[in-house]
C-alpha cells in the first residue's frame, strides 16, 4: 500500500470517482478508504468528512504526506502516470484558484452526476483495495 485515497463515503460522485481511479490505476498503487471509516479515524483524518465540499484526501504512506483538494488531484494524476501526468502542470496555477474550481465542482456534483436512489456495488478488484 503506497497511497490511500480517502473519500466521502456518503457521496455518490465520490464513490463513482473512486471506481474510475481504481480502473485507471493499472499498477494498483492506490488503496481507498471512506473518510467516515475506521482508518480515517485512526489516521486523524475523520474531521475531513465534515468538511463541506466533499474533500478528497490523498495519503502517501511512506512518509505520511497528506494532499487535499486540488493538490490531491494533481498528486493522484502523477501517481496514475501515463497521460494523466499532463494534469500535473495545474500545480503552476495558484492553489486559491485551483481550490475554487474544486469547491465549485464539489458544490455542484449532484447536478453534474445526477442523483441515484442506490449506490453501485464495488467490483471484486476494488473490494480488495478498499479499507475500512
Amino acid at each position: 500500500m503506497g497511497w490511500v485515497l480517502f473519500f466521502d463515503g456518503e457521496c455518490g460522485f465520490c464513490s463513482a470517482s473512486v471506481r474510475q481511479v481504481a480502473r485507471l490505476d493499472k499498477r494498483g498503487r492506490v488503496d481507498f478508504a471512506p473518510l467516515q471509516g475506521k482508518l480515517a479515524t485512526e489516521m486523524g483524518l475523520a474531521g475531513y468528512a465534515a468538511d463541506t465540499g466533499g474533500t478528497l484526501v490523498l495519503l502517501r504512506v511512506a512518509d505520511g504526506s497528506i494532499f487535499t483538494r486540488s493538490d490531491a488531484l494533481i498528486e493522484l494524476a502523477r501517481v496514475l502516470g501515463g497521460l494523466w501526468k499532463i494534469a500535473t502542470v495545474a500545480r503552476f496555477i495558484p492553489r486559491v484558484l485551483r481550490d475554487a474550481v474544486y469547491r465549485w465542482v464539489a458544490d455542484h456534483r449532484h447536478l453534474l452526476m445526477g442523483k441515484s436512489v442506490a449506490c453501485a456495488l464495488p467490483s471484486k478488484e476494488l473490494l480488495k483495495r478498499l479499507r475500512e
